[in-house]
């Protein structure tokens, strides 16, 4: 009677160990302490002949020595310099040179190539002293051949590594940030289209109503309603200039097509080799100008982003205004060439078709199956 709900409690512990192992082992601090136990467990080879060669040391102690250096590392990333200081005392005292492996490559992966070439030099010229003072187990010339064969080229490839993982970080990161601006620049450039066809618009339905007031209130000067239709035509008139004032026009641009400009895109994509199959409802074109616009720049950039990443397949447009809701519909097949490939990048045109839809009140989904790629934009009609 009680195995299902203690299965049910497993399956949740389990799942919660599964969340906490996935989230923890991804986290810089994961990776810090794998580090310190995987520079712990290297020199732990070493620990009989530590012991025996250093009177001072047994075996538990020597192990509690290395575990003690080990905790540098812990904080390689905040204060690389750390692990470099307890590497050298260890270099130093115990001639054990597995630690300034890492503490070289942590200062040259979190600090750069300019620290990375200082603790380089440092660490050399401090091995070579360490090496060349008498007492030293081997002789002068066993010495300089290992100091010349190991030493040396240890820690220069350490901190190379580190250095070039610097340099990729850098990289990385300067990609990112290219990116999360490219995305910004166009979500900007499409708010701006937006602002301007409220202009082109709206700005012409309050010329026409400013229009109309005016005649309106010139037939109407003998009568008691010429008051009311100069105080419209005047409202028309400040709204305009409002309008005007808070949307600032930047170079002369035309207006976004309208779904009468679908049939010619159709087309041009039909020529550059990615025929298109449109199906329109008739009453779309009953839809308002900014709608039709959101409409246009969707089907837009869809036949773009299929042209780059399936050109050749078929692409299905569909448009839909049943209902409430204005559904448009893009699909396109996959190149077999490419299967792999994602057909719609996600780069700053997707996220500029992602903004104008947002912008009234819409969403915007993408659809990724084996053999098709599907986006789907709904919008409200009124």
């Amino acid at each position: 009677m009680h195995v299902k709900p203690a299965v049910r409690a497993f399956h949740r512990a389990l799942a919660s160990g599964r969340r906490f192992t996935e989230s923890w082992s991804g986290s810089p601090r994961a990776m810090d302490m794998l580090t310190a136990g995987g520079c712990f467990a290297l020199m732990a080879l070493d620990l009989p002949g530590l012991a025996a060669e250093d009177n001072s040391l047994n075996g538990p102690l020597a192990a509690v020595v290395l575990a003690a250096g080990c905790l540098g590392l812990l904080v390689r990333r905040r204060a690389p310099w750390v692990a470099y200081l307890t590497a050298l005392l260890f270099i130093g005292w115990l001639h054990e040179l597995t630690l300034i492996q890492f503490a070289l490559y942590s200062v040259g992966r979190y600090r750069g190539r300019r620290a990375g070439v200082l603790a380089t030099l440092g660490y050399v010229a401090f091995a070579l002293a360490v090496f060349a003072l008498p007492g030293w187990p081997e002789p002068r010339a066993e010495t300089l051949s290992s100091f010349l064969s190991l030493v040396v080229p240890i820690g220069v490839l350490a901190s190379a590594v580190g250095i070039a993982a610097y340099r990729h970080d850098l990289v990385r990161e300067l990609d990112t940030r290219r990116a999360e601006s490219a995305v910004q620049r166009a979500v900007q450039e499409e708010r701006t289209s937006v602002a301007r066809d409220v202009h082109d618009f709206v700005g012409r339905e309050l010329t026409l109503l400013t229009v109309r007031s005016e005649v309106l209130s010139m037939r109407s000067r003998e009568t008691s309603y010429a008051k009311d239709f100069e105080e419209l035509a005047d409202t028309a008139r400040r709204a305009h200039l409002v309008l005007n004032e808070i949307i600032v026009q930047r170079g002369e641009r035309a207006a976004t097509p309208g779904v009468d400009g679908l049939a010619e895109l159709a087309q041009e994509s039909g020529r550059a080799g990615s025929p298109v199959r449109l199906e329109l409802d008739p009453d779309v074109h009953g839809l308002s100008p900014l709608r039709q616009a959101a409409v246009y720049r969707v089907v837009q950039e869809c036949l773009t982003n299929a042209a780059k990443h399936a050109r050749g397949e078929t692409i299905e447009v569909s448009i839909a205004a049943d209902g409430p809701q204005l559904r448009i519909a893009v699909r396109n097949g996959l190149a077999e060439r490419n299967p792999t490939r994602a057909p719609v990048s996600a780069g700053s045109g997707t996220a500029s078709m992602s903004e104008r839809v947002r912008s009234l009140g819409g969403t915007l989904t993408a659809t990724r199956t084996e053999d098709s790629y599907e986006v789907v934009a709904t919008l409200p009609k009124g």
